[in-house]
């Protein structure tokens, strides 16, 4: 039995130098839609041609090609990282919370590839 319970959503984490010019080439060159624009948090997200998949755009000044963060998608990241970190996972800092929006966690698999959870906050009122 899993730690933890996922949703059924993961978004790929890339990190680009331009999100708004990004998107646009995803868009153009492979279908995926245009979801939002942060500006003020310096992330983008696309749907993808696949259902519950999502394509993360981080702005970096400067990026780091083949750094893509599988992001999964979880109901409770405070319970999720608690009962991750009680298992011996180990965490990259602390939660970040971008009010209204999201809130993210990175942690490691055992060979350090970065993993992220993120409970999504925009349906919170």
């Amino acid at each position: 039995m899993p730690i933890v319970s996922l949703d059924n959503t993961i978004t790929l984490a890339i990190s680009v130098s331009d999100r708004h010019s990004s998107a646009r080439w995803y868009h153009d060159k492979l279908g995926f839609e245009l979801v939002y624009h942060a500006d003020e948090a310096g992330w983008s997200e696309l749907q993808t041609k696949t259902e519950g998949v999502t394509l993360g755009l981080g702005e970096q000044t400067k990026p780091t090609p083949g750094n893509a963060v599988p992001v999964f998608g979880v109901p409770d990241i405070v319970t999720a990282r608690k009962d991750l970190e009680s298992a011996g996972v180990k965490f990259d800092g602390e939660t970040e919370v971008i009010e209204g929006m999201v809130s993210t966690a990175t942690f490691y698999d055992p060979d350090r590839n970065a993993l992220m959870l993120a409970q999504d906050l925009t349906s919170e009122g």
